[in-house]
């Protein structure tokens, strides 16, 4: 629903990853006033490699982390740079820098970097501040006109208050453990991913990594040659043609089903009865939503990974518009999708467009969670959208471009490279060579001139 009202309104920003950054962008086209809060020194978010871990505990389990980013060393983008971009800012090509087409992290640092200077974003960021608090003024009273008091500290404390919320904290920092019998009494070292940063502290190691995710399936290739064997325990044995032929390569590297428990000696037993004696355990389990500064009287909630509720998984209906989210879904484009967002908040703010009714949202919300309980899909899988239909249909709400063709097919092109050639996808795409002539004449990337392609 499109009005005509405008209304500009003062509203914090948290985060300044490529989800906070877009939204500042969006919000301050649509004549708010934004400020943005960064508690790292510098824009990139999850993209801001941080090498110092050394203060973070090794499973995570503090509600305030010290570390942000969660990225390693010789992390590599598993998506190709063509369809990672904002719409009117593609991730292209430049000399003297990484010019793969699925670049290492900092290529994609560059890039927000980039997109900061283009847009002039870094004049609403207030860097290495922590935002301690974010509460309702008026509680219990909910109406149109809530507003927020944010308190954040840098050399001091400061209390302001706010019109409107954006939370875009990101949500790869807050590790997700599972529950392993005698993980508390295992006398060894376990850490959590988020802090893996390179291979050579596990030299001549015996390793277990929990859990074949990407991250899991990385850093097991990376430690093959450093480690003494790797011990890969899988939820699932039914792995994919390409991590087959890797653990086939590799004679120490092997695969195991779930723990069954941890000893004191250092004994891991698995549940076919197998059992090793390691000396590390590297969970790369995944991660949890966590907004341990965001106080909303129970009213938005972390379920087990179920953010809720929320209407389009961006706005809780009691307290929206004045609270929003953006970056929530997973597996998803995530750039475009969240200038999607970013563009639905900043209208819905400025009076522009308007929200269903609070009946009406959380109809939807509910019909939504019954769709994934009938489908069979755990609840902590609940913001897993694996769908371009969804991307699309959400960007309806604000008449924002569908996702191009070619940027799709790239997209499952990848997958599909990834599950038969796990250790060369990223440098080996013959079968791509057509689409990304498509992509490159596309608007998307001939909108800036070719002098800007290679420059």
């Amino acid at each position: 629903m499109v009005s005509d009202n405008n209304s500009s309104k003062k509203v914090c920003v948290i985060g300044a990853g490529p989800a906070g950054l877009v939204a500042a962008r969006e919000l301050r086209k649509e004549g708010h006033n934004v400020v943005v809060i960064e508690k790292s020194h510098d824009v990139g978010g999850q993209w801001l490699y941080d090498p110092k871990v050394e203060e973070e505990s090794p499973l995570g389990k503090d509600s305030f982390l010290k570390v942000h980013s969660s990225i390693y060393a010789s992390l590599r983008l598993t998506s190709p740079r063509e369809i990672m971009g904002f719409t009117d800012f593609p991730f292209v090509v430049k000399k003297g820098r990484d010019m793969r087409r699925f670049p290492g992290h900092k290529e994609l640092l560059l890039y927000l970097q980039d997109f900061c200077e283009r847009f002039g974003l870094r004049e609403m960021i207030r860097f290495d501040t922590r935002v301690e608090s974010v509460e309702m003024l008026d509680y219990p009273v909910l109406d149109k006109d809530l507003r927020w008091v944010v308190k954040s500290k840098a050399e001091k404390a400061v209390e302001e208050v706010y019109d409107a919320v954006v939370v875009a904290t990101g949500h790869y920092s807050h590790p997700r453990l599972p529950r392993i019998k005698g993980m508390d009494a295992w006398r060894r070292k376990q850490m959590h991913s988020h802090i893996y940063r390179v291979p050579e502290p596990f030299k001549n190691e015996v390793v277990v990594v929990v859990g074949n995710s990407l991250s899991g399936q990385d850093i097991s290739m990376e430690l093959v040659s450093i480690a003494k064997e790797i011990h890969l325990s899988a939820r699932s044995l039914n792995i994919s043609q390409g991590l087959s032929k890797v653990i086939s390569k590799y004679d120490n590297l092997h695969l195991h089903p779930q723990i069954e428990s941890l000893h004191e000696d250092g004994k891991v037993l698995f549940t076919d009865g197998s059992w090793i004696i390691a000396d590390t355990i590297i969970y790369c389990t995944g991660y949890s939503y966590s907004f341990p500064f965001l106080d909303t009287k129970g009213i938005v909630v972390v379920d087990d990974d179920r953010v809720g509720p929320l209407y389009e998984h961006t706005f809780p209906p009691s307290l929206a518009p004045s609270l929003s989210f953006i970056g929530i879904p997973r597996k998803i484009i995530g750039f475009p999708f969240f200038e999607s967002q970013a563009k639905w908040i900043a209208q819905v703010l400025s009076g522009k467009r308007m929200l269903p009714s609070w009946d009406d949202m959380m109809q939807s919300i509910k019909e939504f969670y019954h769709s994934r309980d009938v489908a069979g899909i755990p609840k902590h899988n609940t913001h897993d959208v694996a769908n371009f239909e969804y991307c699309d249909k959400y960007a309806d709400y604000i008449g924002f471009p569908h996702l191009e063709e070619w940027r799709k097919e790239l997209c499952l092109s990848a997958l599909r490279n990834s599950e038969i050639n796990l250790e060369t996808y990223r440098d080996s795409f013959e079968e791509d060579q057509e689409m990304l002539q498509v992509a490159h004449n596309s608007p998307h990337f001939t909108q800036l001139g070719h002098e800007d392609f290679t420059s």
